[in-house]
């Protein structure tokens, strides 16, 4: 089974800041990575319609990690499990599991990447031209290579290291446009 992918908003980091923001449907399934701050929710809501999806209809939302800039518009999904590093969240249910491994659906699981935060998530999708990686591990291709907030640049670069070892086709940062890692 293989999902698929569409970045709802590029996001940026420069005098403003926005996250990219990406709908993932597999088997029935709207999954959201990263809703965060974006210059208007249209981008997000619009973006949305023209997929044929509700914001009712989003079953899952997943936080790469917990700045505003990745988590602001989260409550436009009221009907979501929400996941992070350490647990999946639901109404009023919080049910404490690792990230690192776990299945969101058929074609969609969670890692643990820290590094920009030790608290860092990459969500994993395999797509019909293969697997994808949504992740801050990368800011933009642009870089920085330094990620100047990054609690642990160490971790960073081992998480880096890890996630290309799986062989993805493509990497979609935290604040840019989805692009295919190089071998520089």
């Amino acid at each position: 089974m293989t999902a698929e992918l569409h970045v709802l908003s590029a996001g940026y980091a420069d005098e403003r800041v926005a996250s990219t923001v990406v709908l993932i449907l597999d088997v029935g399934r709207a999954v959201i990575v990263d809703p965060g701050m974006v210059a208007d929710r249209r981008r997000i809501l619009d973006s949305l319609r023209d997929h044929r999806v509700d914001a009712g209809d989003v079953g899952d939302v997943v936080f790469s990690h917990h700045h505003p800039d990745h988590t602001l518009n989260a409550a436009l999904f009221e009907h979501a499990r929400f996941h992070d590093f350490w647990a999946m969240y639901q109404g009023d249910v919080w049910t404490d599991r690792p990230a690192d491994g776990f299945q969101v659906s058929p074609s969609i699981r969670l890692m643990a990447t820290p590094g920009h935060t030790a608290q860092d998530i990459t969500t994993l999708v395999d797509t019909a031209e293969g697997l994808v990686a949504c992740t801050h591990l990368w800011w933009s291709e642009q870089g920085p290579a330094i990620d100047p907030r990054a609690e642990d640049q160490e971790a960073l670069e081992r998480s880096r290291a890890a996630v290309l070892e799986l062989g993805p086709v493509l990497i979609v940062p935290g604040h840019g446009a989805p692009f295919r890692p190089s071998s520089g």
